[in-house]
């Protein structure tokens, strides 16, 4: 399994974006769970936790493509740091306006500005690769690599955040994802040797949006987003009840590490099925593995419950970042990655709000619910609308 991911990182430059990519990473798997322990703690209400939580990942979801055009047009070490110091100081705010207990609404404009100037690291990483491995069947594995990358944040992000605010104080869980933030993001931009180049000339279109096929990603990722966002609010809530709010971190750590593991897998295969066909599968098994966690009363079952229902994360997010790099002109490639980014930010923030109104209705187990529903709203659509990921004929060899 190992074995294809050798040598991918011999290039010049290549483990240096990589690491801060990495560290640049974090908080995308911190600030969700942070703000919910923070916010609840202080106030007692998932309702409003979540609802801060929906704001900055709504945010985000506007702010994403923005800043994914700004890149294409002016390049990473230009784009980069500003919206980085901005970022920390709304960030910073946040903290602020908590602490000295300010009317609620100063929350929601702090958490508004926090997500909608956070970048979409992923994607310019993902764009690095593409720049350095497009064309080769090495980019399917680079995009597998990433994908695990992914899933090791979320395995150590919530854990870690959960064991500094619970542990030590309700602020340090942000403290850390604001420390990771700056110094992954300031690092990722110092490194211009491996930056994609800027192309001036845009194609036609304008937007990735209006590509047919884009478009009928970014509805299947709004529903996967949905269950992130949902599974994050209400498995704090679980842990809650059962008494042992201490080990939310790892049981969303166990759904994350399900995805990781199976990351490792699938970029390991040489596959020969269409890439169509993997991701409606794909999708086909995050659902099923998402309908036994609503009958599940007891933390330690719920951790091995989300593991399983992790395997098809990685899959999905793999084959989805390979048709898009396939669909979407070169031009234009930042900016498409960065609605996945969207679409998946929208999906969050519907489903932290959800998460949180309908725990508060009917308990962490029945809310669980919705996370089955919103995979399942997501198979149907990528199965209907999969003849719009059509490739053309003269596939690349990341194509198998």
């Amino acid at each position: 399994m190992v074995g294809p991911y050798r040598g991918l990182f011999d290039g010049p430059g290549i483990k240096a974006f990589v690491l801060a990519g990495f560290v640049g990473r974090m908080p995308m798997s911190m600030l969700g769970i942070g703000v919910v322990l923070l916010i609840s703690g202080v106030t007692g209400s998932y309702a409003t936790a979540g609802g801060v939580a929906a704001a900055s990942n709504l945010a985000f979801a506007v702010g994403a493509p923005l800043s994914g055009r700004l890149v294409d047009r002016f390049g990473q070490s230009r784009v980069i740091p500003p919206f980085a110091v901005v970022n920390a100081l709304a960030l910073a705010a946040l903290m602020a306006c908590t602490l000295l207990a300010l009317p609620e609404w100063t929350l929601y404009l702090a958490g508004l500005v926090v997500g909608g100037t956070s970048l979409s690291v992923g994607s310019l990483v993902r764009a690095r690769w593409s720049a350095i491995h497009g064309g080769s069947a090495r980019l399917h594995t680079a995009f597998a690599f990433e994908s695990v990358v992914d899933e090791v944040v979320f395995v150590t992000g919530p854990a870690l955040v959960t064991l500094l605010a619970t542990q030590f104080n309700p602020y340090m869980g942000l403290v850390a994802a604001l420390v990771f933030m700056v110094a992954g993001c300031l690092t990722l931009a110092a490194q211009r040797r491996t930056q994609p180049p800027v192309t001036e000339h845009r194609s036609a279109g304008g937007t990735p949006i209006l590509i047919p096929g884009i478009a009928l990603l970014s509805c299947v990722y709004v529903a996967m987003g949905s269950v992130f966002g949902s599974v994050d609010l209400i498995t704090v809530a679980f842990a809650e009840e059962q008494g042992v709010k201490g080990v939310a971190g790892l049981l969303l750590a166990s759904f994350a590490g399900g995805s990781m593991v199976s990351g490792l897998w699938f970029g390991s295969r040489h596959w020969k099925i269409p890439l169509r066909t993997r991701f409606v599968r794909a999708l086909l098994v995050f659902a099923l593995g998402l309908l036994p966690i609503s009958f599940i009363g007891q933390a330690w079952l719920m951790a091995g419950a989300l593991f399983l229902a992790g395997f098809a994360i990685s899959p999905t997010l793999i084959t989805g970042f390979s048709l898009v790099e396939r669909l979407v002109p070169a031009s234009l490639l930042t900016e498409g990655m960065a609605w996945i980014s969207t679409a998946l930010g929208i999906g969050v923030a519907a489903g932290a709000w959800a998460g949180g109104h309908l725990t508060e209705a009917v308990g962490a187990s029945g809310a669980y619910v919705f996370a089955f529903g919103a995979a399942a709203l997501g198979l149907v659509v990528g199965i209907g609308g999969s003849g719009l990921l059509r490739l053309p004929e003269a596939a690349s060899p990341a194509e198998s």
